[in-house]
């Protein structure tokens, strides 16, 4: 299957746009080498620049991990306004037990380009965490995209 192309890169050369899709395969494949697991997020923070930084739209993604902390799936769940995403927190419950995952990490895009989250993006973290935890699913953190520009829950102590 072909790698989905970010927007910025479907205006490129196609030459350029089969580099931007080698990349988004490479950094994919590094996400589920077995044994590599979710320690450092380099890989995460760049994968997921490529898939959400340029995006007009919000757009709510999930990626499925499981004890290990090894990628299963990924999945956009939700895509919205310029400045708004409804996210329902059962539909990220039921993705994670469609793919028997053990942990979760969601992000969403701001096309703004400003990364810091909002009071609504605290709130709906809050509550998936909370949704997650009633079927022993962790949410190990929520990534605010804008632009180049990453925010992490966890790494700023909020999870």
């Amino acid at each position: 299957m072909e790698q989905q192309l970010p927007l910025f890169a479907r205006e490129l050369a196609p030459a350029d746009q089969q580099t931007v899709r080698e990349a988004l395969t490479l950094l994919e494949g590094q996400l589920r080498e077995p044994g590599a697991s979710f320690t450092s997020s380099h890989a995460v923070r760049d994968w997921l620049r490529l898939q959400l930084a340029s995006l007009e739209r919000e757009e709510f993604t999930a990626l499925f991990l499981d004890n290990q902390h090894r990628l299963i799936a990924h999945e956009t769940l939700f895509t919205g306004t310029i400045n708004h995403t409804q996210v329902h927190p059962r539909e990220v419950v039921k993705a994670g037990l469609k793919h028997n995952c053990a942990a979760v990490i969601v992000a969403h895009s701001h096309p703004s380009g400003e990364a810091e989250p909002s009071k609504a993006d605290h709130q709906v973290t809050t509550r998936i965490q909370q949704a997650l935890e009633l079927v022993d699913i962790r949410l190990l953190d929520h990534l605010v995209v804008g632009g180049m520009e990453i925010v992490s829950f966890s790494e700023r102590g909020w999870l």
